[in-house]
C-alpha cells in the first residue's frame, strides 16, 4: 500500500515536470511566432540588404554557407577520430584517456569563449580578418566534440558480434568498419551532425567575433558577413527594427525546430532499417 503511494505521489511529479516543460515550451514558440509572423513579407526577403528592407536573406545565404563549409571540415575529422578511439586506440592508453577528457571539456565550454579563440588566432594571429575563414574555422571546432561524442556513442552501440561475425568471415579490419559498423551507426552519426547543424544556425557570440557582422553575402573567404543569428543579434542590439528582428527570430526559430524534427525522423527511419 505504502509502494503505491508512493508510486503515484511520483507519477504525479512527472507528469507535473512534463506539463511545465510543453508549457513553457509553447509559450516561447508562440510568443514569437506571434510577435514575429506579421511582419514577415517580401521585403524582408529581398536579395539585397538596405535600411527600408531590412532583408535577412543575405543573412540566410550565409547561414547555409556556413553551416555546409564548416561540416565539411569537422564531420570527417570527427568521424574518422571516433573511429580511431573506439576501434583501434587500446583503453589503458593515458593519451586516449586524455584525449577523452579535452574532448568532454571542450562540449562544454560557452561558445563565446570560442569566439574569443577564433578572434585571437584566426583573425589577429593569422591575419584572416573577420571573416567567412575566420568563422568556419571557429565553428569547425566548436561542433567537433560534439560530433566525436555522438560518433563514438554510435560506434559504441554495435554489437560486438557484428565484428566478431565479419572478421570470422575473413573480412579485414577495415572492411569490417566501413562494410559493417559505421552502416550499423548511420543513425547515431546523422542525429550527431543534425545536432550540429542545430547549434551552428543559432550561434551567434562566436562569429560576431571572427565573421564580423556586415549585411551582405559572402564573395569570398576573406570577406565579412552576419549569418541569421547575428543579423538578428544586430537588429536588437540598434533598437531602431525592432519588429524585423522578431521576424528574424520567428524565421531562425523555425530552421532550429525543423532541424530538431528532422534530427529525429533520421533516426526513427534508419532504426527501422537497421
Amino acid at each position: 500500500m505504502q509502494s503505491d503511494k508512493i508510486s503515484l505521489f511520483l507519477r504525479i511529479l512527472v507528469y507535473i515536470a512534463i506539463s511545465v516543460v510543453v508549457c513553457i515550451f509553447l509559450l516561447l514558440v508562440g510568443y514569437i511566432l506571434i510577435k514575429g509572423i506579421p511582419f514577415l513579407n517580401l521585403d524582408s526577403f529581398a536579395w539585397e540588404y538596405n535600411s527600408k528592407n531590412v532583408s535577412m536573406m543575405p543573412a540566410i545565404i550565409n547561414t547555409i554557407l556556413i553551416v555546409f563549409s564548416s561540416l565539411i571540415i569537422a564531420v570527417p575529422i570527427g568521424i574518422f577520430g571516433a573511429i580511431y578511439l573506439v576501434e583501434y586506440a587500446k583503453k589503458s592508453n593515458k593519451l586516449i584517456s586524455f584525449i577523452e577528457l579535452m574532448s568532454e571539456t571542450l562540449s562544454g565550454i560557452p561558445s563565446i569563449v570560442f569566439g574569443l579563440f577564433g578572434y585571437l588566432i584566426f583573425v589577429v594571429f593569422l591575419g584572416f580578418g573577420y571573416s567567412f575563414l575566420s568563422g568556419t574555422l571557429t565553428l569547425s571546432i566548436m561542433i567537433l566534440p560534439l560530433i566525436i561524442k555522438t560518433t563514438q556513442e554510435a560506434l559504441k552501440s554495435v554489437p560486438l558480434s557484428y565484428r566478431e561475425g565479419s572478421l570470422a568471415l575473413g573480412a579485414g579490419k577495415l572492411r569490417t568498419i566501413f562494410s559493417i559498423i559505421l552502416p550499423s551507426a548511420t543513425s547515431g552519426i546523422l542525429s550527431g551532425i543534425i545536432l550540429s547543424i542545430g547549434r551552428i544556425v543559432g550561434e551567434s557570440a562566436a562569429l560576431i567575433y571572427t565573421a564580423g557582422t556586415l549585411a551582405q553575402v559572402f564573395q569570398g573567404f576573406f570577406d565579412s558577413g552576419r549569418s541569421l543569428s547575428v543579423h538578428m543579434y544586430a537588429l536588437l542590439s540598434e533598437g531602431l527594427y525592432m519588429n524585423e528582428a522578431y521576424g528574424a527570430a520567428c524565421v531562425l526559430l523555425c530552421v532550429v525546430i525543423l532541424l530538431n524534427l528532422t534530427s529525429y525522423l533520421v533516426v526513427k527511419y534508419f532504426s527501422k532499417e537497421r
